[in-house]
């Protein structure tokens, strides 16, 4: 296994946001919580050498600062995420739907050519590593309802909602 960088920066509203990556890409995203569990989580998934390192993740930084100001719609960076051909799909299809909108997880589930499976994709939404590159808070139910996430329903709704405000 080779060596995770990250790297970290104070956001007035999300507090912490953390980044790790691989040579490969971005590995995992976080935030609101303290780096010792973010620390703990990302050495729990590579069991490698952790490191600090600011540089290496300069241009991510840059880009996740910019959307936390609403300057920024769309992540333009490598992804090196850990799951399933299933889940990778998923991740995948997340990262195409626009700033701003939603879908519903049976909306996902029919666009990555699984219909029935729209409760694997709420699955798959949970365990997404790199939330807000990897969009999975726009991701509601059929009805309307916000479902869940990770960060809390009331986390979810104020990122739908800065976005709507931060539209095009």
């Amino acid at each position: 296994m080779g060596r995770v960088c990250y790297s970290s920066f104070n956001s007035t509203w999300l507090k912490k946001v953390f980044v790790a990556s691989t040579e490969k890409g971005v590995c995992m995203v976080d935030f609101l919580k303290p780096e010792k569990v973010f620390l703990k989580e990302l050495k729990k998934q590579f069991p490698g050498e952790i490191i600090r390192n600011d540089q290496k993740n300069r241009e991510v930084l840059f880009q996740l600062k910019k959307y936390v100001k609403g300057e920024l719609k769309h992540f333009q960076c490598r992804l090196d995420l850990k799951g399933t051909p299933f889940q990778r799909k998923v991740w995948s299809a997340l990262t195409k739907i626009p700033y701003g909108k939603t879908r519903s997880y049976q909306d996902v589930a029919r666009t990555i050519g699984h219909p029935k499976a729209f409760r694997a994709v709420g699955n798959a939404n949970g365990n997404n590593p790199a939330p807000l590159i990897v969009p999975c808070h726009r991701v509601i139910e059929s009805n309307g309802g916000l479902g869940g996430f990770g960060h809390g329903l009331k986390v979810k709704k104020q990122l739908l909602d800065f976005e709507k405000s931060h539209g095009i």
